[in-house]
């Protein structure tokens, strides 16, 4: 659970501030680590860029892939149910 009196770290705010552009508009201009970033924490792969499989997609983010954890276990609740 997350500690909502603390800030978010910035990268999972990036992922999510990307993952609330994809659920409210479809797309986004973000980087392609942090569309398919995004695509994992909504766990919706109809938003990964074009030409990526789920494998392929998670290998590319190798960096991020705990963020997307960290995503899906403390700050779920920022993520607006468009």
């Amino acid at each position: 659970m997350s500690d909502t009196s603390k800030p978010v770290p910035y990268r999972i705010k990036q992922i999510i501030d990307v993952a609330n552009q994809l659920l409210s508009t479809g797309s986004t201009g973000a980087s392609t680590g942090e569309q398919i970033a995004a695509a994992f924490a909504l766990d919706d792969m109809q938003y990964l860029p074009p030409g990526y499989s789920a494998v392929a997609a998670w290998e590319r983010i190798e960096d991020l892939q705990k963020a997307v954890h960290r995503i899906h276990n403390d700050y779920m609740h920022l993520i607006a149910p468009w």
